[in-house]
């Protein structure tokens, strides 16, 4: 059984990757749909979360 026609290149993944590392964005994780488009989720840090070094801090008191 074919599994059809492939919707998206290698390199079109490659050069999204890339990119996304050249803005400065870590990779979290890679979703391609169907119709090949390229969803690239950027990987949690502390400053996507809202965690503050003070949070801590603050906490502790």
């Amino acid at each position: 059984m074919s599994r059809g026609p492939y919707t998206f290149k290698q390199r079109d993944l490659t050069r999204a990757i890339r990119a996304t590392e050249k803005a400065g964005i870590e990779v979290g994780r890679i979703v391609i749909d169907r119709d090949g488009k390229i969803v690239i989720i950027p990987k949690a840090t502390d400053d996507v979360l809202g965690v503050n070094e003070w949070d801590t801090v603050l906490v502790r008191q």
